[in-house]
């Protein structure tokens, strides 16, 4: 299958070290990501040596403080980041997004002791982190969360199974939310867990229907034991520190899938120019045309949408409505435009020789990560009518 580099996308960026950043990501994903894509997702391989080269290039803390080893970028730059490493292979950007959701915790909550001792090792230091809400029982419903911490002289004893994990059994480390109070959301503290705690295994990977190049497993906790000063804020404070992260990690998603739509679109469009029938190029038929204007539509209106949202996260206003928001409409536009893609190629969208399969499998994975699209739903009516009547 001949290389298909993606059409560059016209971005307005705040500064030229913005763009010289996307610059360097656009030459590192095509270059070192694009390229072995496809064969990569198909035997099912997880490209840590890249996250290496990224860590090293300064893209797993941009969002973050430099005094720490970040980047110091607005989100409205660093969600471009991860649009752009999407575009080349969704599970290089969406591990980007789950790496710097793991790192938030400890970057907002953390004492400045914590931050100067582990922050530089997770944003640039090649570590690789992993976000541990979910469980088996409690996904939608993270608050009803069992996986418990009881406190040990300095130390706490950590039991439990976290669920759905990304980067579950090859992370350096885990944001993990555990019980240690009262039942209910008030009960749950954060803790920074170390991917080789005592204690601490990994179930095997599960079979997925996309993403197959990133591992999604269950962590069993059995008897982890962390002293107190990886406690990240106060006692009871976790869930509100997940809520809060969840809030920067839908933008993050809300990036991927536009990405990934993008990709499918750039691959559609080449695909339409070049495939003849009845004597000429099937993108000069008026039907074919519409979709592709209404692909190209949707992701225009979604990639607005999530730099909307991210600019208010960084002026500092409330943005969690318009997460939701961004999240829902950039993977559900990702959904259609995927599969839209796959019916322009027809036959030969079916097909694993052409990429816009693989990126329909992915595209559906999208709309069940970080809070589920009926969630985002409730979110967003609850901010425009008030909580549910009980």
């Amino acid at each position: 299958m001949p290389d298909r580099a993606p059409q560059p996308v016209d971005r307005q960026l705040p500064t030229d070290e913005a763009r010289d950043l996307i610059s360097l990501v656009r030459d590192i994903a095509q270059r070192e990501i694009a390229p072995k894509a496809a064969e990569e997702e198909d035997a099912g391989h997880f490209p840590r040596e890249l996250f290496s080269l990224l860590s090293d290039s300064g893209l797993l803390g941009l969002p973050y403080d430099s005094e720490y080893g970040g980047g110091d970028q607005p989100y409205e730059v660093y969600l471009q980041v991860l649009e752009e490493l999407s575009m080349a292979r969704l599970t290089v950007g969406l591990g980007v997004s789950v790496h710097t959701l793991a790192s938030y915790a400890l970057a907002a909550y953390g004492t400045k002791e914590q931050r100067t001792e582990h922050l530089p090792a997770m944003l640039g230091g090649g570590l690789l982190g992993g976000y541990c809400l979910s469980e088996p029982a409690s996904g939608s419903d993270a608050a009803s969360l069992r996986t418990r911490a009881v406190r040990d002289g300095d130390d706490w004893v950590i039991n439990g199974t976290k669920a759905w994990i990304t980067h579950g059994g090859i992370a350096d480390f885990y944001t993990v939310m555990a019980r240690t109070g009262e039942e209910g959301p008030r009960g749950v503290t954060a803790f920074l867990v170390p991917g080789d705690a005592e204690g601490l295994s990994a179930a095997a990977p599960e079979k997925k229907m996309g993403m197959k190049g990133s591992p999604t497993a269950q962590i069993h906790l059995d008897g982890v034991r962390v002293s107190d000063d990886r406690r990240i804020g106060e006692e009871g404070q976790g869930f509100s520190i997940a809520l809060s992260a969840l809030d920067g990690g839908r933008l993050g998603i809300a990036a991927c899938a536009i990405g990934l739509a993008q990709a499918a679109l750039d691959e559609a469009l080449r695909y339409a120019k070049e495939r003849r029938q009845f004597g000429k190029p099937i993108a000069d038929f008026q039907g074919l045309r519409f979709m592709l204007a209404d692909m190209a539509t949707q992701i225009e209106a979604g990639r607005a949408l999530y730099l909307s949202a991210a600019r208010l996260r960084d002026a500092g206003r409330p943005f969690s409505k318009q997460a939701a928001m961004a999240k829902l409409h950039c993977t559900d536009t990702a959904m259609r435009v995927t599969a839209d893609a796959v019916q322009i190629l027809g036959g030969y969208g079916y097909t694993a020789d052409f990429p816009v399969e693989r990126f329909m499998r992915e595209a559906k994975v999208l709309q069940i990560v970080e809070g589920t699209n009926q969630i985002q739903r409730m979110v967003i009516a609850r901010h425009l009518a008030g909580p549910e009547a009980r």
